[in-house]
């Protein structure tokens, strides 16, 4: 018996799903089911997004900061993200499951932040 990770076991792995061995033998119909179920579970969890905008008011500091104890984000990362928000018009500053994200939108939103889950 032969132990292999296929693609969609790595990438559910990568996901923070279970980590799944997947068990491979010389027929294929087993490696397509095991991704089969592995699609289908991937696709039951939904994964949402923080998008912040630019604005004309907030300064760099002030975006930095926000991030770093908003969105837990390192320094470089809030820069980063700062940077590609005021020259793109818009940045995914946080992804995760809605229960999450809404709070810490809603902390965005009352320190003067322009920012949407989608």
């Amino acid at each position: 018996m032969e132990y292999l990770q296929i693609p969609a076991c790595r990438q559910a792995g990568k996901k923070k799903f279970k980590r799944v061995l997947c068990q491979t033998y010389n027929d294929m119909s087993i490696k397509e089911k095991i991704s089969e179920e592995l699609l289908l579970e991937e696709e039951t969890i939904k994964q949402n997004e923080i998008v912040l905008f630019n604005d004309e008011v907030n300064t760099f500091d002030h975006v930095i900061e926000t991030l770093i104890d908003v969105c837990d984000h390192s320094p470089e990362q809030a820069e980063q993200c700062s940077l590609i928000v005021h020259y793109k018009g818009k940045c995914t500053v946080k992804t995760g499951e809605y229960t999450d994200l809404e709070p810490r939108c809603s902390k965005l939103l009352q320190a003067g932040l322009s920012a949407e889950i989608v």
